[in-house]
């Protein structure tokens, strides 16, 4: 097999090692994040589920978890009995909304605060009251950075609770779907901390080798800048009320680079320019300044970049399939798709230029779906499935900055301001955050409506919970 990535390369192997947190929450009881893991119940079957992302995007991880029907419930067989495979299991949510962009913490040079605050979301999911049976990693980012310090965590405090992470997940999809023999390419667009951690590149690479893969792999990494945080309507991303080019804008700008708005390609994006949707400044015809300001127009942005990209560097090896490596980029599955569609029939001096590297049968893989699976097959081979139903079966919280925050370190919305969440260090036990349910006033009112649109069974759980 030889395998390619126009991504960081993956330098030398270097031997884990375990963080401070992961000992206070096993030792030291006269700190906050101490566990008692020792009294943690012998019987997991009746305890919920437990799943974390940095904001609501993993909200499509439960989802699929609700949804998924792949076996059969009575001999636990591959194949549908009508019946949801987890339906008698409860769920316990954490957004780490506060926080979020997990993203940003690699390259403002905090990865050391950032797999701490990884290791709290697992802690929040197994400390009194919220004690889990399995806890879910619906996160790219934080798999990528932080799936080795909750393994560490658990693995010597609860053993028998398990870890699930999305990446492998994605990987075995994307793979099951390529012949071993043939060449091809797979794309994977993603947040800018998961691609430059080189988490997919490595472990296509790794469970190709381990399948005995023959044909020329190429992998295609796209840092998605900006588009989760525009899913959850970071102020420094999207602004509904702007009207105008802001200085408070983090978001791609016009440039030459795989995160940057190419001049030249306008008319491949197709930019929606509808309700401020796009923010420019002009000189004549020519644009000056453009800022994104819609998650749709981020993601036709980074996908056009992505096919873009591989078409400029191997434009004749067919790409399969395109990995969502970001919970939140399947809320705009219906774009990415139309994006594929327009792109196929796109002609440059009369030739379709992208129709060699877009066959009809490529597919987007959402990795949710595929992590469910692993949860349900964890699950019975433990033999900790739960038997009754839960009448009570989603109990979701959202982080938000703690009550006794300065409020210098809050901007004019009420959050965390950029410089004080990517200022912070590893080691302090004061908090900068609180985590509370679900309501209707944490919750951007754009992000509740797309989770009503786009996660019904989701919806239909927190819907009385957020009035």
């Amino acid at each position: 097999m030889v395998l390619t990535a126009c991504s960081p390369k993956d330098g030398s192997k270097v031997s884990y090692q375990s963080i401070p947190i992961v000992t206070k929450a096993l030792q030291d009881t006269t700190s906050i994040y101490y566990a008692d893991y020792k009294s943690y119940p012998d019987d997991l079957t009746t305890l919920p589920i437990g799943v974390f992302d940095s904001g609501t995007g993993g909200l499509t991880v439960l989802e699929s978890l609700l949804k998924m029907d792949c076996f059969n419930n009575a001999t636990g067989a591959e194949g549908s009995d009508g019946v949801p495979d987890l339906a008698s299991e409860q769920f316990t949510y954490l957004a780490d909304q506060a926080n979020m962009p997990y993203g940003n913490y690699a390259s403002a040079g905090k990865l050391d605060y950032f797999r701490e605050l990884v290791v709290k979301d697992a802690l929040f999911l197994t400390k009194v009251p919220n004690r889990s049976k399995i806890v879910v990693i619906a996160c790219n980012t934080a798999t990528a950075y932080g799936l080795p310090d909750v393994r560490d965590l658990l693995s010597k405090g609860i053993p028998v609770v398990s870890v699930i992470g999305v990446i492998e997940a994605g990987t075995k999809a994307s793979l099951d779907m390529i012949n071993p023999q043939e060449n091809a390419a797979i794309g994977v667009l993603a947040t800018v901390g998961t691609i430059s951690s080189g988490g997919y590149q490595k472990t296509i690479a790794a469970t190709a080798s381990d399948r005995g893969y023959k044909g020329k792999l190429d992998v295609v990494p796209q840092p998605g800048l900006g588009f989760a945080e525009a899913v959850d309507m970071e102020i420094d991303f999207v602004d509904m009320k702007a009207s105008s080019v802001r200085d408070n804008y983090r978001g791609p700008s016009i440039g030459e680079d795989s995160l940057s708005i190419g001049i030249k390609m306008l008319d491949r994006y197709k930019f929606s320019f509808a309700g401020n949707s796009v923010l420019y400044e002009k000189e004549g015809d020519t644009f000056t300044k453009i800022q994104l300001n819609s998650a749709s127009n981020y993601a036709r942005l980074h996908l056009v970049n992505l096919i873009e990209r591989h078409r400029l560097r191997n434009g004749n090896l067919p790409l399969r399939n395109i990995i969502l490596g970001c919970t939140h980029y399947p809320f705009l599955l219906d774009t990415l798709k139309k994006v594929i569609d327009e792109l196929r029939i796109y002609e440059k001096d009369g030739v379709r230029i992208y129709e060699k590297v877009l066959p009809s049968e490529m597919e987007f893989i959402d990795p949710s779906v595929y992590t469910a699976k692993e949860v349900y097959a964890k699950l019975r081979e433990q033999g900790i499935l739960a038997a009754a139903p839960a009448t009570d079966r989603l109990n979701a919280y959202i982080s938000i900055p703690a009550s006794g925050l300065d409020k210098k370190n809050l901007d004019k919305d009420g959050n965390l301001t950029y410089d004080f969440k990517y200022g912070r260090e590893a080691g302090s036990e004061e908090q900068s955050v609180d985590i509370v349910p679900f309501s209707i006033k944490n919750i951007n009112p754009y992000n509740l409506q797309r989770i009503r649109e786009r996660l019904p069974l989701t919806w239909s759980l927190i819907e009385k919970k957020i009035k």
